[in-house]
């Protein structure tokens, strides 16, 4: 029985061992668990309590980087730039400011130009990138697209680059000018001759300089602000007054025709120095006895009816590689020739200007020595377009009754100008 009961006992106590070993063994085991790995600090970074929400309003492209160069958080404007691949980033000189500022602490700041994602132009990206750290192990990258301004700050150094070549020109003819006729106080005829070139040349700089503050006008003004309707047929009117005595010293027929009775929704003023400067060019570079036609008409277009103004001609035409250059300011076709009808080469900037403030585009179609035609589309006047179609359904209703002929002279579509049909629409 002693026996017995001292192998009962030795059991208890070993079992009870076992029990206590096991329960140790389990709780080590979970403070390994619970214990923060190399491993686990590289894979489930936490970003800082906030910073999610701020990123995700910055403008800038913004990139968080772990102690080992991985990409724990990227905007989508980041990898819209191509500046995270494969989940790490993929600028070198980025990747290296940002082992310098994990290293000591430092906020840097640098301007870079990236080749661009997808072009095969050579066309470069121009970045501002900035990395501060963000905690003790994190590190945060802002980039800031700098190319729009960029091309903005060129095209005003290139605006002002012209303007002063340009006013140079008539400005020193002028002081060129007065200077021969000082001596020539005693030559009636020279002084004649040299009073008649500085008119001209007086002349040219007024233009530019009115032709400048018609550009700033229309680029800071919103003409939709005190928009009316405005009647197309009256725009032609006043395009073709404009340029009645340039088109008759060189007989250069104008004719004006398709739709009538159109309305387009703007600033009258501007509308009508539009088409005046397209109907003033087709003139200028128009041989003479030609022919220069305005014609208008309404086309369907899925946001609503468009009014289409066509302005043709029969002059030089623009070769292919200047066709994408000619609403820029300053630039000319032919320099000489703009040189010899006083141009600016300001119109089709302003022209350009005032179409898309209102809403519409400006096209041309030409060919060398075929002629060109520039086209305005503007969106159709709401309030007119029911009027034409209430004035349409009464002259139908008329016909019916009447049956007079639609060409009456008393009918709403009939034109005042001559009879021009609408170009085609040319690709």
């Amino acid at each position: 029985m002693d026996v017995n009961a001292a192998v009962a006992a030795a059991a208890a106590i070993a079992g009870v061992l076992t029990g206590v070993i096991a329960v140790l063994a389990f709780r080590w085991s979970e403070r390994e668990q619970k214990r923060p790995t190399r491993t686990s600090l590289h894979t489930d970074p936490v970003l800082p309590p906030g910073v999610d929400t701020v990123l995700s309003v910055l403008r800038s492209s913004a990139v968080v980087l772990d102690e080992a160069d991985a990409v724990v958080k990227a905007s989508s404007a980041a990898y819209a730039l191509g500046l995270v691949r494969g989940g790490k980033l993929a600028v070198e000189p980025m990747l290296q400011m940002a082992r310098d500022t994990r290293r000591d602490g430092e906020i840097r700041q640098v301007e870079l130009d990236l080749p661009r994602r997808g072009s095969g132009r050579g066309e470069a990206l121009a970045v501002s990138a900035r990395v501060a750290p963000l905690g003790s192990r994190l590190v945060l990258l802002l980039v800031e697209d700098l190319t729009e301004a960029r091309r903005i700050e060129a095209v005003r150094r290139d605006f002002v680059a012209n303007v002063s070549h340009e006013l140079k020109t008539p400005v020193g003819a002028l002081s060129l000018l007065s200077e021969a006729v000082m001596d020539a106080s005693d030559d009636p005829e020279a002084v004649e001759r040299f009073a008649g070139r500085m008119q001209i040349e007086a002349t040219r700089l007024t233009n530019l300089v009115q032709e400048l503050i018609d550009l700033s006008r229309v680029q800071n003004d919103d003409p939709l602000d005190d928009a009316e309707p405005v009647r197309v047929d009256e725009l032609v009117a006043e395009a073709i007054d404009r340029c009645r005595q340039a088109a008759g010293t060189k007989q250069i027929t104008m004719a004006a025709g398709g739709t009538a009775d159109l309305h387009v929704r703007g600033n009258r003023g501007q509308l009508a120095a539009a088409l005046g400067n397209l109907v003033e060019n087709a003139v200028n570079y128009s041989p003479a006895r030609t022919r220069v036609g305005i014609a208008a008409r309404r086309v369907a277009a899925p946001g609503g009816d468009l009014i289409e103004i066509a302005v043709t001609d029969q002059g030089i035409g623009i070769s292919e590689k200047d066709k994408e250059r000619v609403f820029e300011r300053f630039y000319r076709v032919d320099p000489a020739r703009s040189r010899a009808t006083g141009g600016t080469g300001l119109g089709l900037a302003i022209v350009k200007h005032v179409v898309a403030s209102h809403g519409g585009e400006v096209t041309v179609w030409s060919a060398e020595g075929q002629g060109s035609t520039f086209t305005l589309r503007l969106p159709e006047a709401g309030l007119a377009r029911d009027r034409a179609q209430r004035r349409s359904d009464r002259a139908g209703l008329s016909d019916e009754i009447e049956r007079s002929p639609a060409s009456s002279p008393h009918s709403p579509h009939t034109s005042a100008y001559e009879t021009f049909p609408a170009p085609e629409v040319l690709p």
